[in-house]
């Protein structure tokens, strides 16, 4: 069941996105993608837009992450831990399927901490 949730949040098609990114972040070139992927808590406020997957540990993304506290902040979260996170419902992070990146990943950085969450229109 882990892996079909797992497959649910980043398809094989995403996670190549997400990885080919990371390989240019780790061969020191300097970028600024779009995000490649949105999730969320149907049932809280937490949301992620991830732009890469570390290629030594696709586990390992990173991108914009808001709590839902009022910080967000860029960084690294494991996928594994994503998927046991849990709103007031008990509802499992959702992908946002209808999300497509008009920007780069450091717009919604600066609307994120304009706002103090993740703005996506």
């Amino acid at each position: 069941m882990e892996a079909d949730m797992a497959a649910a949040l980043i398809t094989n098609e995403l996670l190549s996105r997400l990885l080919a990114n990371g390989a240019r972040s780790a061969s020191g070139e300097d970028i600024d993608p779009r995000p490649v992927v949105k999730l969320f808590t149907p049932d809280a406020g937490a949301t992620w837009l991830l732009t890469e997957a570390d290629p030594e540990d696709p586990d390992r993304l990173f991108g914009l992450c808001d709590l839902g506290l009022g910080e967000p902040e860029l960084g690294y979260v494991s996928l594994a831990e994503i998927r046991t996170v849990r709103g007031r419902l008990r509802l499992p992070v959702e992908r946002d399927l209808h999300f497509r990146a008009e920007h780069p990943l450091s717009w919604y950085t600066q609307r994120a901490r304009q706002s103090g969450r993740i703005v996506t229109d």
